[in-house]
């Protein structure tokens, strides 16, 4: 089991220290007008940087932008950022011209107590992504103490994620540290009955995460597409449904592994299907096992979302990664609102992974029901799987 408790920005004395916090400022931009569209991993670092100027730190905050692949791009700057994050602080946060270059060097140098400033983006140099020790040593040299609170990225090895961690004493910041509290908590120490709701597309994805499930949880609550390869490997008719063959043998040494384990693992009694994947097909609710040879699966059915209801009612920790429907189809997402309603009805401790599901919850207006819903997708997977996160790993250990 990797170790989730590390040290946090509040177990530091960072007072008279240049601090140099890896955010994760990697937002939607409209392309047109470079406006943001949505600022919600902005305002999400913002806890962490007002603790660090109130309690008397120079800030040098970096980030990546979309994928500029090393080359320097206008559209891939950190300016826009740094004009939105100022507004928020109600004080200038000032831009580099450049990430380690003589502009933010001399920047770094002259900031002072309770000022703060932005580096250009991380990823204008290719080495950041090879987590090149050089570049990483030459971030260092900018700051004093490291503070990660970018829990997107820190599945990643990259230079600003684990490399600086080699020169500078390296801590979460509070976004990061609800996130390993939270599901780092869950799966460590999780409060019984542990309820796992996975949905999604493919099974293939979530077969490390069911792996290291069936060693922690009690019952395994499967929809989506994923959920029509496990009926297949049992022996169901799927109809035109969503399917990897490859996968089946893999399926079927997962669903022995739960039997020996004693975990409860349950697939979709009834499934709406239709006759084309569109909004506008007409919904047929059917057998799972039992999907007629012309119909595709695209819903959990009414009897389903009753049974898993009524798993979810007795938990005491719920860890929910993956819609239970093409959710984006009005008439083929009333599984996963009503899953994500049984969720926030239900008093257990509820951990929403990321991704589709977690935007989901945010569209059906479930969000603050939910005791966590994680800021990262893929992160939030591999921590499921309980690997080892490089960017998690490099923190001091409490």
């Amino acid at each position: 089991m990797p170790n989730y408790n590390k040290k946090a920005v509040t177990d530091v004395s960072v007072k008279g220290k240049k601090i140099l916090l890896r955010c994760d400022f990697n937002v939607p931009m409209d392309k047109d007008t470079g406006r943001i569209t949505d600022e919600g991993r902005i305002t999400a670092s913002i806890p962490t940087i007002k603790y660090l100027l109130e309690n008397g730190a120079a800030v040098i905050a970096c980030s990546h932008l979309g994928r500029p692949k090393g080359e320097w791009k206008q559209e891939f700057s950190l300016a826009p950022i740094a004009e939105n994050l100022s507004g928020h602080l109600g004080l200038t946060v000032k831009m580099a011209k450049d990430v380690i270059g003589e502009d933010a060097v001399k920047m770094a140098s002259e900031l002072g107590e309770g000022e703060i400033m932005l580096l250009e983006n991380l990823r204008y140099h290719k080495e950041e992504e090879k987590n090149d020790p050089e570049f990483a040593k030459s971030l260092a040299e900018l700051a004093d103490i490291f503070v990660s609170d970018a829990f997107g990225t820190v599945h990643r090895a990259h230079a600003s994620t684990e490399g600086v961690s080699h020169y500078l004493p390296a801590v979460s910041g509070f976004l990061l540290k609800k996130e390993l509290d939270n599901i780092g908590g869950a799966i460590s120490d999780p409060k019984r009955p542990l309820v796992s709701i996975l949905g999604g597309a493919k099974i293939g994805d979530k077969l490390g995460v069911i792996s290291n499930l069936l060693n922690i949880a009690d019952t395994l609550l499967i929809g989506g597409g994923m959920a029509y390869t496990i009926i297949k490997a049992g022996g169901g008719k799927i109809g035109t449904s969503l399917c990897e063959d490859g996968e089946i043998d893999n399926v079927r040494q997962a669903v022995e592994e739960a039997k020996k384990k004693g975990v409860k693992m349950l697939l979709p009694v009834d499934n709406l299907a239709a006759a084309e994947f569109s909004n506008d097909a007409t919904p047929v609710d059917v057998k799972s096992d039992e999907i007629p040879d012309d119909l595709m699966g695209l819903d959990i059915g009414p009897k389903t979302v009753a049974m898993f209801s009524e798993e979810i009612k007795s938990a005491g920790t719920i860890i929910w990664n993956g819609p239970m429907g093409v959710f984006e189809f009005p008439k083929f997402a009333e599984g996963t609102i009503a899953i994500a309603k049984a969720v926030a009805d239900s008093g257990a401790i509820s951990i929403v992974g990321g991704g589709d599901s977690a935007a989901a919850v945010r569209i059906f207006g479930l969000e603050d029901k939910m005791t966590h819903i994680s800021t990262g997708g893929g992160a939030a997977l591999e921590l499921l799987e309980g690997k080892v996160l490089p960017g998690i790993a490099c923190l001091l250990d409490a």
